[in-house]
């Protein structure tokens, strides 16, 4: 089952979270800081009351086994782009344990339907180069890359 999350369910979209923060402190020690503070567990409350943004949550036999931080961004016009609206997928997680059976494809199908519902052509995401398990889910569910962000070292 998929559906929005409730405010009972925070604590353990909490859990999830802390598992994508450990992927990136794994994959970029250099950018990301290990552990989970308070201000990153609170950040989902925050999230969950803001009308622009929502938590959708996946569940088998009782259990929030995965989960979609959502938000509904309008850009206005500007002298270089047009107004564009946006279903943004900020942060996703499936727990490692139930990885492969469905869940992520069926978060995915559930956001599609709700970006339809409120009237968003495109959805977008953004992931790090380091988690190629996650490019290649993103890929397997319809996304495409359309901008990359490259660095360099200044030294070297």
């Amino acid at each position: 089952m998929v559906r929005f999350a409730q405010r009972d369910d925070l604590e353990r979209v909490n859990e999830l979270r802390r598992q994508v923060n450990d992927t990136h402190v794994h994959g970029r020690p250099d950018i990301f800081k290990p552990g989970f503070c308070r201000e990153m567990e609170e950040l989902v409350y925050g999230m969950w009351q803001d009308e622009d943004k929502n938590i959708i949550v996946a569940e088998r036999d009782g259990v929030i086994c995965g989960m979609a931080c959502v938000e509904y961004v309008t850009k206005p016009e500007s002298p270089y782009n047009l107004e564009r609206k946006i279903y943004h997928i900020n942060e996703f997680c499936v727990d490692r344990a139930f990885r492969r059976q469905g869940v992520g494809t069926e978060l995915f199908a559930f956001a599609r339907k709700d970006a339809r519902e409120k009237g968003y052509s495109r959805m977008e995401l953004d992931v790090w180069e380091f988690n190629e398990e996650a490019v290649k889910f993103y890929e397997e569910v319809g996304f495409h890359m359309f901008r990359r962000f490259l660095e360099c070292e200044v030294e070297g």
